[in-house]
């Protein structure tokens, strides 16, 4: 047996050796070529080939046309479709698959529908359009292999075009797992958050499964229905999805997964439909049922092929269960789509088949003006709100902060560059620096030697990276122009045998409304603050008496006492365990993985020797140990109110390049019930910004909360990281 054979098995004869054929050619033509991770390239083509046969069920046609697409496009000059070997509609989807890869970010700006437009446009062949998704699962799978540029601008794309595409076309496995793995990439904590949720939630789906179908399996059996129970549950991005619409946590979405029936019966639709129905009468008439959430999808099936019954009802417990009823076949067109059923010959004589690839094609020409198709109950996704993502004249992505200026972008190609900005070019059109940006946009800077930054210029920016350059030019100059005018003052006040201490100082910077001692003496540099106002405060300061009353000399300085943290090296009553089973002696420590602070979602985890360590769910740990250890998981929560009096934290804080940056992360420390405990602070040569370390004591994530976002909203800060 070949390699072919033992990939491809489930096609016949003829269709191997079509496939065989076309996998020689891409084997011979990508033989000196590898991926990211040093393996053969040959290795995309076979991936994407088994994604499309056996995940979508394409015919050996469809397989063919992806070895002979790679092969082509590293090689265009090789005639690899000579002769008839291939068949007509073969050359016709690789045409398709070889035009589409010439489309560049920079030629659609990454504009979904007109990217969608082109697509359809090279696709004569609807299964092009699915062959392409089928590539783009392939690459999603492998993102790590990418660069970091890449790998940002293939998951941008995916976003913005290839899960709606996906959705549109009723392929519900490929987009599920598409926006799974965005989302995996986009928001780590959130994802290992809820997946971790998601796995020590398992078992209490399927006891409700259970208790579910009990009463109901005599009734089904003395019908004679044969049928195939699975709990389907929501993705982790649908379930952080509707967590954000909805504003409310984990456990406040009540669909996370639904029950289905897949009835087993001839695909007589009928048949089919009288099954299900009768299905339907015995779940609403066992269970309490919610008909405004009813959807029949059977009597109006969607355009894409999707017919199922979805029903919401009540159990005796007062739980909200979705139940879903299908039968064999309506289930594997739900899962993979009307794809799965494409044949290569006789495809025409399928008047359902029909149907669809004429609303394929019409869903793709003419989207809805809202940018959605409206067939499937879950929302399509949305682009990041925060960010923005724009292309140099070569075609280079660069991410920014949404509201980002061309100064901005300037400053994120290069400081030099940035410094010398007098405007740019956006899509072929003149503008100024502070011309905000948009994603797609294609930005050319135009700069001059003479150019420099002013004060002004940190209104334009929005960028943390563009506001410490261009203040570190203006202390530049600053630094300079104040070394002119300490030199001036120190020899006006020696002429005029005057002396100028630290007092003195102070109360001049608070009459002249300086800030800084630099930003003084430059005020004196540049003339702002007139010398002569200077002698004339200290001739009348000669004058009066510098003797202070006792009672301010001799005040003795407040003490600040630190709320003391209470050891724990047994349970108090922070932690409550449930259903505990021979655990309720063990006592508990927090893990120092991921310091779980008073309100933190969190699990425990039974330990040989230190009891129950209690982990975040956000915990990198937490899906190793879940997977692993599921016997020794326990369910913990957090009792009305702490026991201790605060929690240790870490923070990892990058932040510009400025002497007053730790200040400003005091001064908003100090503004809630927090206390540094250590901090540690260290140059980044590579980035020119500092790290920042620093552990606090706090007494709840609520207070933690507020420490992160006031300090992420200061101008300095880059980044701020919970430890």
């Amino acid at each position: 047996m070949d390699l072919t054979d033992e990939l491809f098995p489930n096609y016949d004869e003829n269709g191997r050796n079509l496939i065989r054929k076309a996998y020689d050619i891409a084997s011979e033509a990508l033989a000196d070529h590898t991926r990211g991770n040093g393996k053969p390239f040959i290795e995309h083509p076979v991936n994407v080939a088994r994604i499309a046969a056996d995940e979508i069920g394409l015919p050996a046609e469809c397989i063919a046309a992806i070895f002979l697409h790679e092969a082509q496009r590293f090689h265009p000059e090789t005639d690899i479709m000579a002769g008839e070997d291939f068949g007509k509609d073969v050359r016709t989807m690789v045409d398709g698959l070889n035009r589409i890869s010439t489309i560049k970010p920079k030629d659609t700006k990454l504009e979904a529908e007109n990217y969608k437009r082109l697509i359809v446009s090279y696709s004569k062949d609807p299964r092009v359009t699915v062959l392409k998704l089928a590539d783009r699962l392939e690459v999603m799978r492998s993102l790590d292999i990418f660069p970091k540029l890449s790998r940002e601008r293939k998951i941008l794309e995916t976003l913005m075009l290839y899960i709606p595409l996906a959705h549109q076309l009723g392929l519900y496995n490929m987009k599920s797992e598409l926006e799974d793995i965005y989302f995996r990439y986009a928001e780590p904590e959130q994802y290992r958050t809820i997946t971790n949720k998601l796995k020590s939630t398992e078992k209490d789906r399927q006891k409700l499964m259970t208790q579910f179908i009990e009463p109901l399996k005599s009734k089904l059996s003395d019908e004679g229905i044969k049928y195939k129970l699975k709990i389907r549950t929501k993705t982790a991005y649908s379930i952080w999805r509707k967590m954000q619409k909805q504003k409310v946590p984990f456990e406040g979405v009540y669909d996370v997964f639904a029950i289905r029936f897949i009835i087993d019966c001839e695909p007589d639709r009928e048949k089919e439909h009288a099954l299900c129905w009768k299905v339907f009468s015995h779940v609403t008439e066992e269970y309490e049922s919610d008909t405004n959430r009813l959807r029949d999808w059977i009597s109006n099936p969607k355009p894409n092929g999707y017919e199922s019954l979805h029903i919401t009802v009540k159990n005796k417990d007062n739980v909200y269960l979705e139940v879903q009823i299908r039968t064999r076949r309506m289930d594997e067109i739900a899962e993979n789509g009307l794809a799965s059923h494409w044949s290569y010959k006789g495809i025409k004589h399928e008047a359902t088949l029909d149907k669809w690839l004429v609303s394929v094609r019409h869903i793709l020409e003419h989207p809805s003006s809202d940018g959605s198709s409206g067939y499937y109950e879950d929302d399509l996704p949305t682009p990041p709100e925060k960010e923005i993502f724009v292309f140099t004249p070569s075609g280079e992505l660069r991410k920014l902060t949404a509201g980002a200026t061309v100064l901005d972008f300037a400053f994120d190609i290069h400081s030099n560059l940035g410094i010398r900005c007098t405007g740019g070019k956006v899509n072929g059109k003149a503008v100024p620096i502070k011309e905000k940006l948009k994603t797609g946009d294609v930005v050319e800077i135009m700069s001059s030697k003479n150019q420099k930054p002013s004060p002004d210029w940190l209104n334009i920016v929005v960028t943390s990276k563009a506001r410490a350059k261009i203040r570190q030019k203006l202390s530049e100059a600053e630094f300079q122009k104040a070394a002119e005018g300490k030199e001036l003052l120190e020899r006006r006040l020696k002429n005029w045998k005057l002396g100028l201490n630290d007092e003195d100082l102070a109360a001049l910077m608070k009459r002249t409304q300086h800030k800084t001692l630099n930003a003084f003496y430059a005020a004196v540099g540049d003339g702002t603050v007139d010398i002569a106002d200077i002698k004339a405060f200290l001739d009348k300061k000669e004058g009066v008496s510098q003797e202070k009353p006792a009672e301010e000399t001799d005040r003795p300085q407040e003490k600040v006492q630190q709320p003391g943290q209470k050891k724990r090296d047994g349970a108090t009553d922070d932690i409550l365990i449930i259903d505990a089973k021979n655990v309720k002696s063990l006592d508990y420590k927090m893990a120092k993985c991921c310091n779980p602070v008073f309100g933190d979602d969190v699990f425990g985890f039974v330990s040989i020797k230190d009891g129950i360590k209690i982990h975040r769910m956000s915990c990198t740990n937490a899906a190793r140990l879940m997977e692993k250890y599921p016997y020794r998981i326990q369910k913990v929560k957090w009792s009305d109110s702490p026991g201790t009096s605060s929690f240790q934290v870490t923070l990892k804080i990058s932040a510009a390049h400025e002497s007053s940056v730790v200040n400003e992360i005091f001064d908003t420390v100090n503004s809630f019930k927090a206390s540094i405990r250590n901090f540690n602070v260290s140059d980044n040569e590579r980035t020119g910004t500092y790290d920042i370390q620093v552990k606090l004591s706090v007494p709840n994530n609520l207070e933690l909360d507020k420490v992160i976002s006031q300090i992420r909203v200061r101008k300095n800060i880059i980044k701020v990281t919970r430890l």
